[in-house]
């Protein structure tokens, strides 16, 4: 696989959690409803998406 088709996949994967994310716990996405209208909370949103992307991409062992 090409890295232009791994990363739609990554991309389409993680779209995919965060909805399902939202179907299983409402309360979340009620909290980045009020991220988005409030910006002391969407701070803290734009955190835990940045640890959640370096979770993902950013720890993997280095060759």
């Amino acid at each position: 696989m090409n890295p232009r088709g791994r990363a739609f996949v990554q991309i389409v994967i993680l779209v995919g959690v965060v909805g399902g994310l939202i179907l299983l716990f409402p309360k979340a996405y009620a909290f980045a409803e009020m991220a988005a209208r409030e910006l002391r909370y969407f701070w803290w949103l734009v955190l835990l998406l940045a640890l959640a992307g370096w979770l993902i991409w950013g720890f993997r062992k280095r060759p």
